[in-house]
């Protein structure tokens, strides 16, 4: 047994049940925070206590974090829709809280549910191939699905499954505010754009989210499946760039 697991197990013992999801959710919130200091480029600084709130608002970046995690709380033991029977764990999504780029999936996969994190698998390999094409490490955008509890045999969400998880998307994207969403794979663009339409159609131009300039392309797991397509899905990253430098 590991180290940490050891450590997890002993805490288990030492602390009540009623306790226990509590200790979790303020250690899962302590983790966002800091997540949020270091994208934002705080390494450490000298504290003194501020005369007033007025006086010390947040920082950008933390507020964002905090926004987030509001959502994420709510999602804790989900059970919307039937998606939540088959989960391990809800897969809620990561990266920079500052993210000038948002990517969108479709939902999490085998290995997204058993490590509660977005495109961990063949295809979040290939993903994290394309962003540093992109000029950007994983850690430097934010990565988030649809849905955010695996579908049975990693199907397509349901019409209902969809439109019970998008709203939580939405805010995510709210939050973060990013100046480009890319949406990768048919799901994630008919989400996002409110139609039916095939990614075949949808790809290659600019669309807008809210205001948000957005891009479709191909899915990593379609790219995988089709490697012919990986020049399209490079000329949509194209666009990605040029968007993010105007």
């Amino acid at each position: 047994m590991g180290q940490g697991r050891a450590v997890a197990c002993r805490c288990e013992e030492l602390i009540p049940d009623d306790m226990a999801h509590e200790l979790a959710g303020y250690l899962e919130r302590l983790r966002w925070i800091l997540w949020g200091y270091k994208t934002g480029g705080i390494r450490d600084w000298e504290y003194s206590p501020p005369k007033s709130e007025e006086e010390a608002p947040a920082p950008m970046a933390a507020q964002t974090v905090e926004r987030l995690l509001q959502i994420s709380s709510e999602l804790t033991g989900c059970t919307r829709c039937r998606l939540h029977s088959g989960r391990t764990n809800l897969v809620f999504g990561e990266g920079s809280a500052e993210s000038s780029l948002v990517f969108v999936g479709e939902g999490p996969g085998f290995d997204e549910d058993r490590q509660g994190r977005p495109f961990v698998g063949r295809a979040g390999k290939l993903l994290d191939k394309m962003i540093l094409a992109i000029g950007f490490d994983r850690e430097e955008v934010y990565i988030c699905n649809v849905v955010k509890c695996r579908p049975p045999e990693n199907r397509t969400p349901h019409p209902d499954e969809t439109a019970t998880c998008s709203p939580f998307l939405f805010r995510q994207i709210e939050a973060i505010s990013p100046r480009v969403i890319c949406a990768l794979g048919v799901s994630a663009a008919q989400t996002l754009l409110g139609n039916s339409r095939p990614i075949s159609q949808l790809r290659g131009k600019v669309q807008f989210w809210r205001g948000i300039p957005l891009i479709c392309t191909y899915h990593p797991a379609y790219l995988l499946r089709s490697p012919s397509q990986k020049a399209a899905a490079w000329q949509d990253l194209k666009e990605v760039i040029k968007l993010l430098r105007t």
